[in-house]
């Protein structure tokens, strides 16, 4: 049986802490950073564990993680 294929868009984006959770950056901020305050921008700088709604879907595409 071949290898499964590592879906390379959800390698980039998620990795994997030492505890075995999946670890996510958070969306918004990028641009538009004039409107938010520094309170939002510096939390979103922090990454986020993935919740349970989509780990189902992410362990799919990444079979090796």
């Amino acid at each position: 049986m071949p290898k499964m294929k590592t879906n390379r868009g959800a390698a980039k984006r998620f990795k994997t802490s030492s505890s075995g959770k999946i670890v996510r950056n958070k969306a918004f901020s990028s641009h538009i950073l004039t409107k938010k305050s520094t309170k939002r921008k510096r939390n979103l700088r922090k990454s986020a564990v993935l919740d349970s709604a989509n780990l189902k879907n992410v362990m799919r595409m990444l079979p090796y993680a």
